[in-house]
C-alpha cells in the first residue's frame, strides 16, 4: 500500500484542526510537519481551493473555519465507551446541520454505536464521518463477531440469512432487558441510505427504492459489523414522521406496525409453497398489531403456505391484523381461499 502524502495526512484531521486552530493554522502545520510557513501556506491554499476550509477576516490575520467538506474519524476501545459522549465530544461540534438532520444523525450515530458497544463482543470500533456540498455519510465498523452470526446463535435460527430477514421486520434484539430491538429498524428508515454488512451478508434500505435488499456478499466483512448511513443535508425528513409511519394513531407511540417484503422471505431461488416457510415467516409477528405483507415480485404462492399464514396463524392470533398488498391474481386467490376455509 502506498504511503499517504503529507496532504492526505492533513485532510484526515483538517476538520478538527481548523476548529482548534482557527487563527494559527499555518503555524500549526509548520510545527507539526517541521516545514517552513511558506510550505505550510501552500497546503492551506490547497485546502481552501478544495473546500476543506473557509477564510474570513483581514488578509494579514485570516480566520479559518471548516469548509463545505468535512472529515472526522476516531478509533475507540469498546471497553467503557459511551455513545452519547463520543457524539457530543468528537463529532457533533465539527458538523453544521439543520435541526431535523442533526436529530436524525444524532439518533443513528448513538443507536448504531451503542449496538457495537452492547452486542458486538469486539474490542474496538472505528467511526468515520464525511461531508460534501450535499451529503453527510457515516461509517461505524467494529471488530466483533458480526451481527448476523450473533442473532443466529442467540435466537437459534437455522440459517444466518433468516437473521437478515428478521432484522428487516424490526423489534429484534438479542438482549431484551437492555434493548427494544427498534434501533436498526427506525434508523434505517430515517436515512436516505442505510447498509449493514457482516458475516458475508448485507442488509440495505434505500429511501429511493421500493424494497429492502438482503444479499450475500462473500467479499464483505467476514469479521465484525460495518454500518453505513447517508443523508442529504437538505433533507426535510424528521424523526417524528418516521415514528408516525409505524404507529396506529397519533396518540399511540408504540411500534405497532411493520412492513414485511415477502420477496425477502425466500432463500435463494426457493418458492413460497410450504407450511414450514410460513412458520419461518411469522416469527415474532405477535409483537405487532398490524403486519403489512408486501407481495411485490411474488408471482405465486402455494396452498399450504397460504393456509398456514392466513388461516392457521390468522385464526390463532386475532389481535394481529395481516394486510396483504401488491398481490398478483394467483396470490389473491390463494389468500381468499385460505381466509374462506
Amino acid at each position: 500500500m502506498a504511503k499517504p502524502s503529507r496532504f492526505d495526512l492533513i485532510v484526515r484531521t483538517i476538520t478538527r484542526d481548523v476548529v482548534e486552530h482557527p487563527r494559527d493554522l499555518t503555524r500549526h502545520y509548520a510545527e507539526r510537519f517541521g516545514i517552513t510557513r511558506v510550505a505550510a501556506n501552500k497546503y492551506i491554499q490547497r485546502l481552501e481551493t478544495e473546500g476543506w476550509i473557509a477564510r474570513s477576516g483581514p488578509p494579514t490575520h485570516p480566520v479559518f473555519s471548516p469548509g463545505y467538506k468535512r472529515r472526522i474519524s476516531q478509533l475507540y476501545s469498546l471497553a467503557g465507551l459511551e455513545e452519547h459522549i463520543a457524539w457530543e465530544k468528537d463529532f457533533k461540534p465539527y458538523l453544521t446541520l439543520s435541526s431535523n438532520v442533526q436529530s436524525i444523525v444524532s439518533h443513528g450515530f448513538t443507536e448504531m454505536l451503542n449496538n457495537a458497544i452492547d452486542h458486538s463482543s469486539g474490542e474496538s470500533v472505528f467511526v468515520y464521518a464525511t461531508q460534501n456540498e450535499s451529503v453527510l455519510s457515516i461509517v461505524i465498523a467494529d471488530d466483533g463477531v458480526g451481527i448476523f452470526e450473533k442473532i443466529t446463535k442467540a435466537l437459534n435460527l437455522p440459517d444466518m440469512r433468516q437473521a437478515l430477514f428478521e432484522l428487516s421486520k424490526g423489534k429484534l434484539t438479542t438482549d431484551p432487558s437492555k434493548h427494544t430491538g427498534e434501533g436498526v429498524f427506525f434508523t434505517s428508515r430515517m436515512f436516505d441510505a442505510f447498509d449493514i454488512s457482516a458475516n458475508g451478508l448485507q442488509f440495505n434500505h434505500n429511501a429511493n427504492q421500493a424494497h429492502d435488499l438482503l444479499r450475500e456478499e462473500k467479499d464483505v466483512f467476514e469479521k465484525g459489523t460495518s454500518v453505513f448511513m447517508r443523508i442529504a443535508l437538505d433533507s426535510t425528513r424528521t424523526t417524528a414522521e418516521i415514528y408516525a409511519q409505524f404507529t396506529e394513531a397519533p396518540e399511540d407511540y408504540d411500534f405497532s406496525k411493520t412492513i414485511v417484503p415477502m420477496r425477502l422471505a425466500r432463500f435463494g431461488e426457493e418458492q413460497l409453497i410450504s407450511r414450514s416457510q410460513a412458520k419461518r415467516l411469522i416469527a415474532r409477528f405477535d409483537r405487532f398489531r398490524t403486519v403489512i405483507l408486501d407481495f411485490s415480485e411474488i408471482q405465486e404462492i402455494g396452498q399450504a403456505f397460504a393456509d398456514e399464514l392466513f388461516r392457521v396463524y390468522g385464526n390463532s392470533n386475532p389481535k394481529v391484523a395481516l394486510l396483504p398488498v401488491h398481490m398478483t391474481d394467483q396470490v389473491e386467490r390463494m389468500w381468499r381461499r385460505a381466509k374462506s376455509s
